[in-house]
């Protein structure tokens, strides 16, 4: 089994997108952790897809279809869906890298916590911080 790339990892300037990807491609090639099945298009990948207005199994088809690049597969969204702007990018990247930081989705986050062995860590305030300490730790 192998993990995606971290959340923080950049394409186009959009951080998320590459996960996005590697978690489609690893899910397809039968390498992704179970634990990651249900959450495929769904979350941060539904919010992800959202802001690019695509579809999430538009998306996994384009993906699986070919060989490209994960820029190229950026450009394809900007073709298909909405382009973004460096605002819209800025925007993007400071939401999502401080999801679950005292908003509606903190709870959630607790609860992932705590289901990880993780409940006691105080300093992980967003999911893009418990992902990278909880990967870390299962590497």
């Amino acid at each position: 089994m192998k993990l995606p790339r971290s959340p923080y990892d950049k394409v186009g300037g959009l951080v998320y997108f590459a996960r996005m990807l590697d978690k489609i491609r690893l899910h397809a090639a039968g390498e992704l952790p179970s634990d990651y099945h249900d959450y495929l298009g769904k979350g941060i990948d539904m919010r992800m897809t959202s802001h690019l207005q695509i579809s999430y199994p538009r998306l996994k088809e384009h993906v699986l279809h070919g060989n490209q690049t994960d820029e190229e597969i950026l450009d394809w969204c900007y073709q298909h869906g909405r382009r973004l702007g460096d605002i819209d990018i800025a925007i993007w990247n400071g939401f999502i890298t401080k999801l679950g930081l005292r908003d509606e989705f903190t709870a959630r986050l607790e609860e992932f916590k705590a289901s990880s062995g993780l409940a006691n860590r105080s300093d992980i305030d967003t999911f893009f911080h418990y992902y990278e300490v909880d990967e870390k730790r299962a590497a």
